[in-house]
């Protein structure tokens, strides 16, 4: 798979379908003027001929006076949905009844999920994202949140009894790309966008209920036919919008499944999970009843109707799988694996002084890095970034990983692995820890330190 080719084609196909939208939505608005313009022009006077209108009914002023009003309430409409979807990930994660991953859980499978989301955000220099657990039998994930900061990942009970490592981490890295690229900020405001322009129905509708019941007058005829144009105008608008957003969704699934190569540079991992949920008895569909509303964050489709085929997020599993493996036979057939594989993290307890030596970072295998080199590998993870994660989780003693969790053993972490692995040096640093980092942090340090 060329994944640079794949992203770069997908991206293309994006900006065309969101140039498209816009010129939909601005097609809609001209549509509505000319509809309120005509309307009240019979209602003003009458026409002065068959076919002949009046000059009030080409009044610029008054077209663009109309055309202000008709933007202002897509607008208005827009800005109340996107608000409305924007109170980041969790929000999603618990209307969709996920129980939020807890650090140190038990179960071995958690765990595997929990190092695999860890790993690539390390990788990726993001913040970890909350893993929560959806208690659903068919395969599926999710991204959730309007930036990186509030992002969740969501993974089904499917999903993690199912997929081997290798696979789980194609799926989790297939969410990063959703969360680095922005893709759940493009599906809100596109949603909001639609929401705007089914208000225009809905006004209409209200105008039509409203005038049916007040008078047969000529006034009260021409407020039902304006009525009638303005829900017929929103709800079809609605519904070639919705196409044009499946579509959109469905070219950043591609890039998605491009960026999850790039990432760990396997295409096996999501290819083969892909395949799992081909041969799978639940597939990918799941049974909460909110599944269709979220279906454009989700990694594969989670229902399945009627209209599918119209409405799909998704391309088809076949080609998503071609797209990644040009040379597959079109087989699903996966031998069984065992799923206890690679439960890696929380090394066991070494001085910190031997973590620290043992740990090579991607500067010190790559030469000094300046910071803009630095800077513009956040949210670009590559292999390397991800093999010095692995191995990061791999040799931090347990302890460190779960300081790590909380911001002042964070800190503490940082500043133990980047200490000197023998005194003098040491000692000093020490020293100079004392005088420069606050109470809290130093006595996490030498809490860390002493085991």
């Amino acid at each position: 798979m060329d994944f640079f080719e794949s992203q770069d084609s997908a991206r293309r196909n994006t900006g065309r379908l969101i140039l498209l939208f816009g010129l939909a939505v601005i097609s809609l608005i001209l549509i509505t003027n000319f509809l309120v313009m005509l309307i009240f022009g019979f209602l003003s006077t009458e026409m002065t001929s068959v076919g002949a209108l009046t000059p009030w009914q080409f009044n610029w002023q008054v077209f663009a006076m109309v055309g202000v009003l008709v933007a202002a309430v897509i607008i208005l409409g827009s800005l109340y949905k996107i608000v409305s979807l924007s109170g980041g990930g969790a929000r999603v994660a618990e209307m969709m009844n996920g129980r939020l991953l807890v650090a140190g859980t038990g179960d071995l499978l958690e765990r595997r999920l929990m190092n695999v989301v860890e790993e690539m955000a390390i990788a990726s220099g993001t913040p970890v994202p909350p893993v929560y657990v959806l208690e659903e039998a068919g395969i599926n994930a999710f991204a959730a949140g309007y930036s990186p900061s509030d992002a969740v990942i969501g993974v089904t009970r499917g999903a993690i009894e199912t997929l081997n490592r290798e696979q789980l981490q194609g799926v989790i890295a297939h969410e990063f790309s959703h969360i680095l690229h922005g893709d759940m900020r493009i599906n809100i405001r596109l949603i909001g966008i639609l929401h705007g322009i089914m208000v225009l129905g809905i006004i209409g509708y209200y105008l039509m209920r409203g005038s049916s019941v007040r008078s047969r007058s000529k006034d009260s005829g021409g407020v039902v036919m304006l009525g009638l144009g303005l829900l017929v105008i929103g709800y079809v608008g609605t519904f070639f919008g919705n196409l044009i957003k499946a579509a959109v969704s469905r070219q950043r699934e591609f890039l998605a499944d491009a960026s999850a190569v790039q990432f760990t540079r396997n295409p096996q991992g999501i290819a083969k999970a892909l395949m799992r949920i081909g041969q799978h008895s639940q597939r990918s569909y799941m049974a909460h009843p909110s599944s269709r509303e979220i279906s454009h964050a989700l990694f594969e489709e989670g229902t399945h109707s009627a209209l599918s085929g119209l409405y799909a997020t998704h391309p088809p599993l076949e080609k998503r799988i071609s797209a990644i493996l040009p040379d597959w036979d079109g087989s699903m057939d996966l031998p069984p694996e065992a799923q206890h594989d690679s439960v890696k993290g929380g090394g066991e307890t070494q001085s910190a002084a031997g973590v620290a030596a043992g740990l090579k970072s991607p500067a010190a295998l790559t030469g000094v890095l300046v910071a803009d080199a630095l800077l513009n590998q956040i949210g670009n993870p590559s292999p390397m970034h991800l093999a010095y994660a692995e191995d990061l989780l791999a040799r931090l003693p347990s302890v460190w990983i779960e300081a790590a969790r909380e911001p002042s053993g964070a800190r503490a972490v940082v500043y133990l692995l980047a200490m000197a692995p023998e005194d003098p040096t040491r000692r000093r640093q020490f020293s100079l820890l004392q005088d420069a980092a606050d109470v809290g942090v130093q006595a996490e340090v030498e809490r860390l330190a002493g085991g």
